[in-house]
C-alpha cells in the first residue's frame, strides 16, 4: 500500500493496541471465581475456601475473608475471567472473534454462542473439545429465493497463557447454486491478554480445487478500556490489490452478550459521501464449561 492517509490511520491503530499489551503484562491470577448473589440484592465475587451445612467461607478478590450463612445465599454462578491486581476481570463473551474474524482463541469444551452480523447472517459456534470449535449458520434475507449458507470450524493445538495458534476454513454456498462454493482457508495467531492482544492471520482463497497462490493478511487489535468496553480493529489486505479494508470499533459486553459498532473504511477505493461502512453485530454466550 502507499503511505495514504488511510495507511498511517492502520499504523497508529496497530501502535495503540501494541502499547496496550506492553502495558497490560502484570501480575494476572486465574480462579474459579463464583459470583454468590445474597437474600438483601447484594452480591460478592471470589472464591469459596470451604463450606458445610451451615456458612461457606468465602474470599473476596480484594482478599477479604468472610463467613457467610447459607440461608442468606439467593443463588451462585461460576464465571469466566480473572483477578489483576485485586480486580475482577471479565472475559469478553464474544473473544473469539474480531467483529468477523476469528482469533486463535478457543471455545471450551460445553460452551458456545449464538451471534448475527449485519442483522442478516446469523451464525452459531460450539466448543466440541479442548481444541476443536464448529459453527456455521444460514443468511436470512426476506423474500430472496436462495440463502447462503456456510460452515466454519476451527482448531487450536497451541494454547499458551498469552499466545495461541489456531486454523481453519470459512466455505460458503448458496442453496440455489450447483457450485462447489467459495471460501477460504486461514491460519491465526494471537497474542496477548483480555486486556490487550494482536491477531494475526492469513487466508488461502479457494473455489471448488483451486486454491490461491498467494494469501490475504489479516490483522486486529483488541485494547479494553473498562470491565465491560474494548476498543477493536479488523484489516484486511488481500493481495495484488491496491485496495485494502480497514476498520475500528467499539464492543459493549457483559457476563454472556457483546455488541459491535464498527466502521469499515475501502482503502484505495474511490467512496461518495460517507466513507464508511458501518459494521453491526451482537453475540449471546450459552452452555457451561464446567
Amino acid at each position: 500500500m502507499k503511505l495514504t492517509l488511510s495507511t498511517v490511520f492502520f499504523i497508529t491503530i496497530l501502535t495503540f493496541f501494541t502499547a496496550g499489551i506492553s502495558f497490560s503484562q502484570q501480575d494476572t491470577t486465574t480462579h474459579e471465581l463464583i459470583r454468590l448473589y445474597l437474600l438483601d440484592g447484594s452480591e460478592v465475587i471470589g472464591n469459596i475456601v470451604d463450606e458445610d451445612s451451615i456458612s461457606i467461607n468465602f474470599k473476596t478478590v480484594s482478599s477479604i475473608a468472610m463467613a457467610i450463612p447459607k440461608m442468606q445465599v439467593k443463588s451462585r454462578e461460576f464465571l469466566q475471567g480473572n483477578v489483576t491486581a485485586g480486580e475482577y476481570i471479565r472475559t469478553d463473551p464474544n473473544d473469539t472473534r474480531l467483529f468477523f474474524a476469528p482469533t486463535a482463541r478457543s471455545l471450551k469444551p460445553g460452551k458456545g454462542y449464538f451471534s448475527t452480523y449485519e442483522i442478516f447472517f446469523p451464525f452459531i459456534a460450539v466448543g466440541v473439545s479442548k481444541y476443536i470449535t464448529l459453527a456455521g449458520g444460514m443468511s436470512i434475507f426476506p423474500g430472496a429465493e436462495g440463502q447462503l449458507y456456510y460452515f466454519a470450524p476451527k482448531v487450536t493445538p497451541i494454547q499458551k497463557e498469552n499466545f495461541s495458534a489456531a486454523g481453519g476454513l470459512l466455505y460458503l454456498n448458496a442453496t440455489s447454486s450447483n457450485s462447489s462454493g467459495v471460501g477460504f482457508y486461514y491460519a491465526v495467531g494471537t497474542y496477548g491478554t483480555q486486556k490487550a492482544a494482536l491477531t494475526f492471520g492469513l487466508g488461502w482463497g479457494f473455489y471448488g480445487s483451486e486454491i490461491a497462490n498467494k494469501p490475504i493478511v489479516m490483522l486486529g487489535g483488541e485494547l479494553r478500556v473498562s470491565n465491560s468496553i474494548k476498543f477493536i480493529s479488523e484489516n484486511w489486505i488481500p493481495p495484488n490489490s491496491d485496495v485494502a479494508l480497514l476498520s475500528f470499533g467499539i464492543r459493549f459486553f457483559g457476563d454472556n452478550l457483546a455488541a459491535d459498532l464498527g466502521f469499515i473504511h475501502p482503502s484505495g477505493s474511490e467512496m461518495d459521501g460517507f466513507p464508511f461502512i458501518p459494521w453491526v453485530g451482537f453475540a449471546y454466550n450459552f452452555g457451561s464449561s464446567r
